[in-house]
């Protein structure tokens, strides 16, 4: 089971990673789509250096880093309000918190999934994106992918919290 958790939790540190460099694409694609606007309008559009289908690769890029960053960031990050687990022992506290990570393991498995359904979906009309024309089978695929990869980071986040807090005395 250990070994099951740390290779889990290294695919997810690896989409971590590529989260991370999702963010700086969809920055740089900001970036040129800004300035070559730019120089569009003030060519009176005599130049037009602008990028073929920059909002779905920003739209796309948003989404992956976001599906992408959050097996890893399910075991951090979590906000708790002191003032309703002041006065709980620290084996509530962690079996709280196991049940509450339990919840994401349940919305990723829950949102892998439904794009698990629109993959067969979208792959029998042959549906592509707009502008780039990427089979959204793809997309799909990669979503459903990264929350069945929440889903199973949550649930052993989840028994890691809730094994901890039953041990806790």
């Amino acid at each position: 089971m250990r070994l099951a958790m740390n290779v889990v939790r290294r695919i997810a540190h690896a989409m971590h990673m590529v989260a991370g460099v999702l963010l700086i694409v969809m920055a740089v694609t900001v970036l040129i789509e800004v300035v070559t606007r730019a120089l569009f309008g003030a060519t009176d559009g005599a130049l037009d250096l602008t990028i073929r289908g920059g909002v779905e690769i920003v739209s796309y890029s948003l989404l992956f880093m976001v599906l992408f960053a959050l097996p890893y960031s399910v075991s951090r990050g979590q906000v708790i309000v002191d003032l309703f687990t002041e006065n709980m022992s620290e084996r509530l506290k962690m079996l709280l918190a196991g049940i509450y990570t339990l919840g994401f393991s349940f919305l990723g498995f829950a949102m892998a999934t439904r794009f698990y359904e629109s993959v067969g979906r979208v792959a029998m009309t042959g549906e592509t994106t707009q502008d780039l024309l990427i089979p959204l089978t793809y997309i799909y695929a990669i979503s459903a992918f990264a929350t069945f990869m929440l889903g199973l980071r949550g649930l052993f986040v989840a028994i890691d919290e809730i094994g901890k807090g039953l041990k806790t005395s």
